[in-house]
């Protein structure tokens, strides 16, 4: 082994290695005592959240709000049922509401109580908003909840109306086809009674 060999092998297990595992250490450290954040991906301005800086009602109803909300971009923004939204969809109101309310209003309601709580601490959970009657948790519990009920309407009124489709394709089908059976059956019967009596008739004939 040459001197050049024999430092760059003494390089490599004195220098490279070492730092390396020091490096991979502080990286699994630092990922473990990590504090857990918290993700809505249907909402997706909300951001990484860390789960101790929102209360446990908050997080109830985002979750809720979160999956709800997902569903109901499906049902008004896949207009054309191709199983995606696009530019081939029909863009309509109450698509536009949804979004705003996950896009805007959600983020920025957390944003301010948090913001509130980062400032003020317990103060945000425990003191009343002048002149209201309300703390700032409680504030933000009710804009989320309003959304919750609104959403919950929505989805109400979305089965409502499918289910009524699908009522009205089965009275379709039924008159459709139940009907035209009725009236060949009748039909049918005198053939079988006039191809009977031709048989008869040619039977006697026969003897």
């Amino acid at each position: 082994m040459t001197q050049v060999t024999a430092m760059f092998v003494m390089f490599i297990l004195y220098g490279v290695l070492p730092a390396a595992g020091l490096y991979l250490g502080y990286r699994g450290i630092k990922k473990v005592t990590a504090p857990k954040m918290l993700e809505y991906k249907a909402m997706p301005q909300l951001g990484y959240i860390p789960e101790k800086s929102l209360p446990i009602e908050v997080k109830t109803l985002l979750a809720e709000i979160n999956q709800k909300g997902e569903k109901l971009r499906v049902i008004y923004g896949d207009t054309n049922n191709d199983g995606k939204i696009d530019d081939t969809d029909t863009v309509t109101e109450t698509y536009i509401m949804i979004q705003n309310l996950m896009d805007k209003h959600i983020p920025q309601a957390v944003a301010d109580y948090r913001r509130l709580h980062d400032l003020e601490g317990a103060r945000a959970d425990t003191t009343k908003i002048r002149h209201s009657e309300v703390t700032g948790k409680e504030a933000l519990l009710e804009v989320l909840g309003t959304v919750n009920r609104q959403f919950d309407d929505l989805l109400d009124a979305s089965y409502h109306q499918d289910g009524q489709k699908l009522l009205v394709t089965n009275r379709y089908l039924q008159q459709r086809f139940d009907t035209p059976a009725t009236r060949n059956d009748s039909v049918k019967a005198p053939d079988i009674v006039i191809n009977e009596q031709a048989l008869s008739d040619k039977s006697e004939s026969q003897v």
